[in-house]
């Protein structure tokens, strides 16, 4: 009885550090850009546009992956769903229905605001926004050969946890016109990861 009370003892520690590990860091953290509309909040189940887009309708808020992107983060090809497999729909050019992603209509060279939305909050090192080169390879899943790896907009944000919405606005680059990405990262301050939220807009 002695032996199997300690047995019990060591199996309940061992579970409550495996529920500490899973409910510390990153997995505290989640979120995505509604403004410009992501490609994850399109395939989201509650109301998304776009439908039969897998795992990824059930977490929008979960497109997360290595930090220090664009010398490293996710890999060519993995952009949009961070290196998750399981929201390579995310990657692909055309939704699942085959059709072009819907776009967010913009202006070059005009001020816009963003916006994203937080299921859970984090420390936060910075966003900052990436957009598609003109006579970028719309037929294939990102690469950075197709961005522009200077961001145009950086926006510091010195170690805070970001409200449940929280809005920056910027000036979107010139010279500029039809279908393009806009690809919004999230930096997290105190793990090893960021957000990654994929937008198409029409300037």
């Amino acid at each position: 009885m002695h032996r199997k009370t300690k047995f019990y003892a060591a199996v309940v520690g061992l579970t409550t550090a495996g529920a500490f590990v899973l409910s510390t860091g990153g997995a505290n953290a989640h979120g995505y850009t509604d403004q410009p509309l992501s490609r994850q909040k399109m395939c989201a189940a509650n109301g998304g546009s776009v439908a039969n887009c897998g795992d990824i309708q059930w977490e929008p808020q979960s497109v997360e992956g290595p930090k220090g992107f664009p010398a490293a983060g996710p890999n060519d090809g993995q952009i949009c769903s961070a290196n998750h497999t399981n929201f390579g729909q995310l990657d692909q050019p055309k939704t699942p229905a085959g059709t072009a992603w819907p776009t967010t209509r913009v202006s070059g060279g005009q001020s816009y605001t963003f916006r994203w939305q937080f299921t859970a909050m984090h420390a936060t090192t910075d966003f900052k926004y990436y957009v598609t080169k003109s006579g970028w390879n719309q037929n294939h899943a990102l690469t950075r050969a197709d961005l522009n790896t200077t961001p145009f907009l950086t926006v510091p944000y010195g170690g805070q946890r970001p409200p449940s919405t929280l809005t920056h606005t910027g000036t979107l680059p010139s010279g500029l016109s039809g279908h393009h990405i806009i690809l919004g990262v999230w930096t997290i301050a105190d793990t090893a990861n960021a957000f990654y939220s994929c937008a198409d807009v029409t300037f």
